[in-house]
């Protein structure tokens, strides 16, 4: 399992929110490349950046802090979100240096919009779905659809995405460990990665998503900066675990 450190920028910082409200955020850098280059040198294979102002404004607002982390980590797979609405935006950031591009609410409320992006950068697109009790919830978290993430997630799988990142709103920046009932569920139910998110505080919640079996990888916030994880501790952990399971195998 893959081990993502998040990296959440609102301004030109790296902040986390609690349950995606703006207003309570905790800011832990000024500086986005400094913060970058902890988890890259804690042994971090992928990073997850989100551009938190870009979510709510539908356009990339910091663009230039998420031009600055691929520029300097031009090896490292980074994937990104937040207020990616067209393919130009998406064309803009691979080019840059981004590997992945994340689409939410737009792939939500616009599905033929993500059909279009994986015909134009194969292998490139994956899709965050938010969910509120198992509903997908849009709009950076604000409004709550009519729709199931399993339904939407099967749809997306069937139009060429590389993989679904699951989000349990009701665990994100709570640590409070991670939903891995409904995110193993996920996981199984479709034929493309999923990768879970939200509430991920300890080791005793890697082991479990390790040992639920199909979860492709995991992104973690607030518990790498708060200090209740320990990236390189938890990635050699999942190393560890992985050896197991490939020996008994």
């Amino acid at each position: 399992m893959l081990l993502i450190p998040a990296i959440d920028l609102k301004d030109g910082r790296c902040v986390r929110l609690r349950q995606g409200r703006m207003a309570d955020e905790t800011v832990f850098s000024d500086d986005p490349v400094a913060t970058a280059r902890r988890w890259v040198e804690a042994g971090a294979r992928r990073l997850h950046l989100v551009d938190l102002n870009g979510a709510f404004a539908g356009a990339p607002v910091n663009g230039a802090a998420i031009r600055a982390i691929a520029a300097a980590f031009p090896e490292l797979p980074i994937q990104v979100g937040g207020g990616i609405r067209d393919e130009a935006t998406i064309e803009g950031y691979l080019k840059t240096g981004v590997r992945y591009c994340i689409l939410g609410t737009q792939a939500v409320k616009d599905p033929e919009f993500v059909a279009r992006a994986c015909r134009a950068f194969p292998g490139q697109i994956l899709v965050g779905l938010d969910a509120k009790d198992g509903w997908v919830a849009i709009q950076g978290w604000a409004e709550v659809t009519d729709q199931r993430v399993e339904d939407l997630a099967r749809r997306f799988a069937e139009m060429g995405v590389s993989g679904i990142i699951y989000t349990d709103i009701g665990r994100d920046g709570m640590l409070s460990g991670p939903n891995i009932p409904a995110t193993r569920a996920l996981a199984v139910s479709i034929p493309v990665a999923v990768i879970a998110s939200g509430g991920i505080s300890t080791l005793d919640d890697i082991r479990a998503l390790c040992a639920a079996g199909g979860i492709f990888g995991a992104i973690i916030g607030r518990a790498l900066y708060e200090g209740t994880l320990d990236l390189a501790e938890a990635q050699a952990l999942v190393d560890r675990l992985a050896e197991e399971a490939h020996g008994q195998g």
